[in-house]
């Protein structure tokens, strides 16, 4: 399976995901849609960016992402 599995690349499309969150346009809606689709937008790029920082591995059969969340010094 890792022969099958491009880890790099998949980080690689979630820094894209992340990056394409942000440049999304706001549809013509208001009131509670809008807020709901910024929200969801902000979740959205929340989530790829932690995966797209995140550093892969593949041992044994299973796939770990480790994420530094610890502030920069």
């Amino acid at each position: 399976m890792s022969s099958e599995l491009d880890l790099d690349g998949m980080i690689a499309r979630f820094k894209e995901r992340a990056a394409a969150v942000k440049q999304r346009n706001l549809p013509p809606v208001g009131g509670d849609e809008r807020k709901a689709f910024i929200q969801q937008a902000e979740q959205d790029f929340m989530d790829f960016a932690l995966i797209g920082d995140a550093n892969p591995s593949f041992d044994d059969g299973v796939v770990t992402l480790t994420i530094d969340l610890r502030p920069k010094t």
